[in-house]
């Protein structure tokens, strides 16, 4: 059963989220499923929800923006790095290992993420699709070299004395941070070539990698159901995916606290915390 919760205005109370998972459950029992996530699924790993409650308002630079101006890029890089240290030291939570498990015991196909920081794969998933890429990997533009975070980040802070980290900074879902003073900044480039690095996550103004698209669908068309949890669906990879199941006729379980603009196609949709609900489903499904 989920925990109780409090229940706000607007919000539905302990019993129904309770009834809601129960009937989630009895949907998905004898399926094997699919699931997507978002960024709902790592708020209880310290790193926030682009539009949850108290979600602050931010304008996400563009591929154009960063490709196109040097300035542009040394206020990412400086803002990465802070928020990569974060993400280096967050952990998976109760709800990537519930899936993890969940997957492992054949309740579940795989798991579509459009996180960046790398918690599903440290927390055991082993058929994941990184819709939006990861954190941990950066790329040459030019001769497309990959390159480990880590070493990236330990020549960041070799040639970035002057960067300390504030005490508290504002660090985003896809890893960037706000910071105020950039423009002294040394901005990494490619040891190989000298040419523009770039972590390997989809920015605004970007696709998809059609590779990247075809592996999650290749998920969904191997799923009999499929749950969606902490995501608000607003990026269209997500939306397309529920509407392959959908044509598929195939059951939709949403799992986010909130409005999402899926609510109206799902089969269920639980209204409550992605981590809560996810340990709920393993404990009546399993």
């Amino acid at each position: 059963m989920v925990p109780l919760v409090s229940s706000l205005p607007g919000r539905p109370t302990p019993e129904a989220v309770e009834a809601a998972v129960a009937e989630a459950a009895e949907v998905l029992r004898g399926r094997r499923f699919a699931v997507l996530t978002g960024a709902g699924v790592s708020t209880d790993s310290g790193i926030p929800d682009y539009r949850g409650e108290g979600a602050p308002q931010r304008n996400p630079m563009t591929f154009d923006q960063f490709l196109g101006s040097p300035s542009f890029r040394k206020r990412y890089w400086a803002g990465s790095h802070l928020g990569w240290r974060m993400f280096d030291a967050a952990r998976p939570n109760e709800g990537h290992r519930a899936l993890a498990r969940l997957e492992e015991a054949g309740f579940a196909t795989g798991v579509v993420t459009q996180n960046v920081d790398g918690l599903h794969a440290r927390a055991g998933t082993q058929r994941l699709v990184d819709l939006h890429g990861s954190m941990d990997r950066v790329n040459c533009l030019r001769c497309g070299q990959t390159f480990a975070r880590a070493s990236v980040s330990e020549r960041i802070t070799a040639a970035n004395p002057q960067l300390s980290e504030p005490e508290l900074i504002r660090i985003a879902p896809d890893g960037d941070a706000d910071v105020a003073e950039y423009e002294a900044f040394v901005v990494p480039s490619c040891t190989v070539c000298g040419g523009v690095l770039k972590p390997d996550v989809v920015f605004f103004g970007e696709f998809v990698p059609t590779e990247k698209f075809a592996e999650a669908s290749a998920i969904v068309a191997a799923s009999d159901a499929l749950v969606i949890a902490g995501s608000s669906l607003v990026v269209n990879s997500g939306i397309r995916l529920l509407e392959q199941a959908r044509r598929r006729r195939l059951p939709i379980v949403i799992v986010n606290r909130g409005v999402t603009k899926g609510d109206n196609r799902a089969t269920v949709k639980v209204d409550a915390g992605a981590s809560e609900t996810l340990v709920a489903l393993e404990g009546l499904l399993a």
